[in-house]
């Protein structure tokens, strides 16, 4: 089976990001706060190495529609859909906890990071379902813009 590259090392990215939230989480409690800094930086390029891949791929390849059976593809364009929210979301307060860290606003730092981090976690997971779903379980659909991919219009 010959799985495809750039949702495969994109995958790749976003999972390893989740790692290394998880590494950096534990850290903190183990108040090893430079080690902390490295491993959470380490895990937003993680993250932006990511995003950069699917941009340029939807950009100038496009998305893969479900390829699975029709009675399920409402349930997959629901899931996907709250995907892209969790995602969305999780990039925000990503930007915004790793902001405050790093100008030592550490009061919010402390208080948004534990919400961000488990956001990233289901963030991830719901990915690699996403990709599952797309390229291990059922043959991908056709690839097409994102538009399409996902309204199937």
């Amino acid at each position: 089976m010959g799985l495809p590259l750039l949702p495969t090392i994109s995958t790749f990215f976003i999972i390893l990001s989740a790692i290394l939230v998880a590494v950096g989480w534990n850290l903190i409690r183990q108040r090893k706060i430079e080690a902390h800094q490295k491993t959470m930086i380490a895990a937003a390029v993680s993250a932006v190495l990511f995003f950069i891949i699917y941009i340029s791929r939807t950009v100038f390849i496009g998305n893969t529609a479900f390829g699975g059976p029709d009675e399920l593809k409402i349930y997959y364009t629901v899931f996907l859909i709250f995907h892209i929210i969790l995602a969305t979301t999780g990039a925000v307060f990503g930007v915004i906890t790793i902001n405050a860290g790093l100008k030592n606003n550490l009061s919010r730092h402390r208080k948004i990071g534990p919400v961000t981090s488990i956001i990233w976690f289901f963030t991830a997971i719901t990915g690699v379902a996403v990709y599952l779903l797309l390229y291990i379980f059922y043959t991908g659909g056709e690839t097409t813009s994102v538009f399409k991919a996902i309204l199937g219009i």
